[in-house]
């Protein structure tokens, strides 16, 4: 089990012995409350007389953010939105793969870019664009990209998204409007998010992470534009804190309120 091997990995690394008190695990796949159940049997099983708590990787995120109403927009590989309101109720929005969801995802960056590239041929953007994703895939032409995405898109529309990160901030006007329309996306998924939670009226941080936020400066600067726009009582940030460290911070927090609640 990943999660068991990261933990003896850790321990590993202290160099001396130590004692596992409290385990805290974000894992993807376990929004539905069985998976969940199943996931913390299985680490119990594996870590015995340990405190074990399971959470989602969108909600490990959102744990590292302040209290009170506090949102999070993933853009990576996929895209999801994760946030709370002031009393502590927790929503999400998107996050349900590709084929329903992941706007302006690297996933959906890549796709988009795909489509544009080869439908626009006479446009010099587009067949600039075309030529440097056929060379990053390593495929001859576009029928060679088809059968690839057929086998495993997941192993190809993702791997567009740094070609066209560095195209737009080369100024390929194409590749720009594909993260123009990207940011206008996540923008709205941020926004649906937070007037579910009816949190537009007050201040509040709204944080970024993911494989998509800092690779391209022309992405970064529209995605802000468009969050100003949209949520102008945002404060934006960037994601500081490391998964990692936060499910530490859970786990001892959660082993302190066994001990204060302990006779």
């Amino acid at each position: 089990m990943g999660v068991k091997q990261a933990a003896e990995g850790t321990l590993a690394a202290l160099g001396q012995p130590a004692e596992v008190l409290g385990l805290c695990a974000g894992l993807a796949g376990t929004a539905a409350q069985a998976n969940r159940d199943r996931m913390q049997e299985l680490l119990r099983n594996e870590f015995p007389g340990v405190l074990v708590r399971v959470c989602t990787d969108l909600h490990l995120v959102l744990a590292a953010m302040p209290d009170l109403a506090a949102i999070v927009l993933i853009a990576g590989t996929g895209s999801a939105a994760v946030g709370r309101d002031a009393s502590g109720r927790q929503l999400r929005e998107g996050g349900h793969g590709p084929s329903g969801s992941d706007e302006g995802s690297a996933f959906d960056i890549g796709r988009c870019a795909v489509e544009a590239a080869r439908k626009q041929t006479a446009d010099d953007a587009a067949s600039e664009l075309g030529r440097q994703i056929l060379r990053h895939l390593g495929c001859a032409n576009w029928a060679a990209v088809d059968a690839k995405a057929a086998a495993n898109a997941d192993d190809v529309y993702p791997r567009v998204f740094p070609v066209v990160a560095a195209s737009a901030d080369a100024g390929n006007v194409l590749a720009q409007s594909l993260l123009s329309e990207a940011a206008r996306k996540l923008a709205a998924i941020a926004l649906r998010l937070v007037e579910s939670l009816g949190i537009s009226q007050q201040t509040f941080p709204l944080a970024k992470t993911g494989g998509t936020v800092g690779r391209s400066q022309f992405f970064d600067q529209t995605l802000d534009s468009e969050l100003k726009q949209k949520l102008p009582s945002a404060v934006l940030s960037i994601v500081s804190a490391k998964p990692a460290e936060t499910a530490a911070r859970l786990a001892l927090r959660g082993v302190r309120e066994r001990e204060e609640a302990a006779p």
